[in-house]
């Protein structure tokens, strides 16, 4: 069996589990999805489907033939060969981890579009 999307206007709105016969006795437009591929890789190390997993919620772009999720935020950029989302600047590196301390929290901060430190 595999996994199903069931596309409408470009949305994912139903994700299901069947047989390939099952599905094309289904109405509208139904997209076969991997569970085990995310970024344009699959868990298993065999060929990615759709760069990523599709939810519900998710965009399936046709003409890349991709399902990626909605834009965190508006300054944020789609990579074009993972279909993840990629915020303008890096994340910082957690100051704590190397001393051993708790680990540091960030947040984006889509004001100043920046990461701020919360903990």
């Amino acid at each position: 069996m595999s996994h199903f999307a069931k596309v409408e206007d470009g949305i994912v709105v139903n994700v299901i589990v069947a047989e390939q016969e099952f599905v094309d006795a289904l109405e509208g437009t139904w997209i076969q999805t991997s569970y085990n591929t995310s970024g344009n890789v699959h868990a298993n190390g065999e060929t990615p489907l759709r760069k990523n997993y599709a939810g519900i919620g998710s965009i399936y772009n046709s003409t890349a033939d991709a399902f990626h999720e909605p834009a965190p935020y508006e300054s944020w950029n789609l990579n074009a060969t993972t279909f993840l989302w990629e915020p303008p600047v890096a994340r910082p590196d957690d100051p704590n981890k190397e001393e051993g301390k708790d680990v540091s929290w960030y947040e984006w901060d889509e004001d100043t579009t920046d990461w701020v430190l919360i903990s």
